[in-house]
């Protein structure tokens, strides 16, 4: 039997070396539009005030609070989008509508909710305090003011903001460019009908997919036969043109798996076996200072370890500072039993029940090959080595990898 020469680690010391291993990409200037979904790689600080003038927060009359008149002839009105030369005096009222800037001399606005209007005159049904209903210059931001910070992931209200401050083009972290090659002479399209001893590569997709939600740009490398050649010439062309490269397949021992010894001629092995299931023969290496992540080629072996591994590393490239899933504490529902000798990810759906309560249950087999495990699972329940039987009722921690789902109430409650 070929002996592996890499040493099983810890899943935790695993995902320290990737982390220890990966920087954020350089950034690049974008327009704001394109921007969402990055991460800001600089402080964004407001050149103006907003408010710049001071505004009307309804739509209403500008009136002076300290006069006391029931009845006030209106003057004019004041719309929104223009600056009027209209000034308010004692007896006297603008009609303003909402945004629009408060004419001279007013300092309050009376909705129009609490007014009624009789031949030219504003009839006031409450009496006004200073400030009533007007925004003041500098309200919302002030000249100077940091408004987003390095590090923040832009959303729709951050592209909003940078609209309001005038910031068109920022500085942000690129999404990393990752190329995916699954590897072996077995796989074939998912439109063509295998043939004996072939399987349709699911590989390549459910890979494509994943860099994509995790924010990257995937690169579809093609798939590469189990040739030495064919192999090398795949892992060249890509360390020469994506930030991180992702394998499956031609990680484990056998004579036609090629990867690993081609990382370890290449490059840098950083670690070649983890202590987890799936996913034991998961490697790490870097080439050139391009990492590379060679997963298993069994489909599940391959998604979860994109989960724990690959997922994080992708995401600290983005410039993220949060790379890690949430972490929740789970009641098993069921009792479950697994080989002690290494830390397991079984694929569960996680439930939050009315008392606030976090429960677990498996997905079914959790054999390496049935993808069906992972469908519908929002959670990886993390089985600790050494232990074989898990009773329900035990506390287990689960990695949160979708909406956890809330208990429904019965109708009649």
């Amino acid at each position: 039997m070929r002996e592996s020469p890499y040493p099983m680690i810890p899943v935790e010391t695993a995902i320290t070396i990737i982390l220890q291993h990966v920087r954020p990409l350089s950034p690049v200037t974008v327009g704001f539009m394109e921007a969402l979904g990055l991460v800001l790689a600089e402080d964004v600080y407001a050149s103006e005030a907003m408010p710049p003038f001071a505004a009307s927060a309804v739509d209403g009359y500008a009136v002076i609070a300290a006069d006391t008149s029931p009845m006030r002839r209106i003057i004019g009105a004041q719309p929104a989008g223009s600056m009027g030369m209209l000034a308010v005096t004692p007896g006297n009222a603008v009609h303003v509508m909402t945004g629009a800037p408060i004419p001279a001399g007013a300092d309050a606005v009376v909705m129009v909710e609490h007014a009624s209007e009789e031949n030219g005159y504003v009839r006031l049904h409450v009496q006004p305090a200073v400030g009533d209903n007007i925004r003041p210059a500098g309200q919302d931001i002030a000249v100077g003011q940091l408004v987003l910070s390095r590090g923040t992931l832009l959303g729709a209200a951050e592209i909003g903001l940078l609209a309001t401050v005038g910031r068109t083009r920022v500085n942000v972290h690129p999404r990393p460019r990752v190329a995916v090659l699954p590897t072996g002479d077995e796989l074939v399209d998912p439109k063509d009908q295998p043939k004996p001893g072939q399987i349709r590569d699911a590989n390549r997709y459910s890979l494509l997919s994943a860099v994509r939600e995790a924010g990257g740009q995937p690169l579809d490398w093609g798939r590469v036969p189990d040739r030495a050649e064919a192999v090398q010439e795949a892992l060249e062309s890509a360390v020469r043109q994506a930030d991180a490269v992702l394998t499956s397949g031609g990680v484990s021992m056998g004579e036609l798996d090629l990867v690993k010894p081609y990382l370890a001629k290449r490059g840098t092995v950083h670690f070649g076996r983890v202590r987890a299931r799936p996913g034991k023969p998961v490697t790490f290496a870097t080439v050139e200072g391009v990492p590379v992540f060679a997963m298993p080629g069994f489909p599940v072996s391959a998604l979860v370890s994109f989960e724990v591994y690959v997922r994080p590393a992708l995401l600290k490239m983005a410039g993220h500072t949060y790379v890690h899933r949430p972490r929740q504490r789970v009641i098993l529902e069921h009792t479950i039993r697994h080989e002690p000798d290494r830390t397991e990810f079984q694929r569960a759906i996680v439930t939050r029940r009315a008392d606030g309560h976090y429960t677990a249950r498996t997905t079914g087999y959790q054999g390496s090959g049935r993808l069906l495990s992972m469908v519908g699972a929002n959670a990886l329940l993390v089985l600790p080595a050494e232990q074989e039987t898990f009773p329900a009722g035990s506390e287990l921690e689960a990695w949160l990898i979708a909406p956890v789902r809330e208990e429904e109430t019965p109708a009649n409650s």
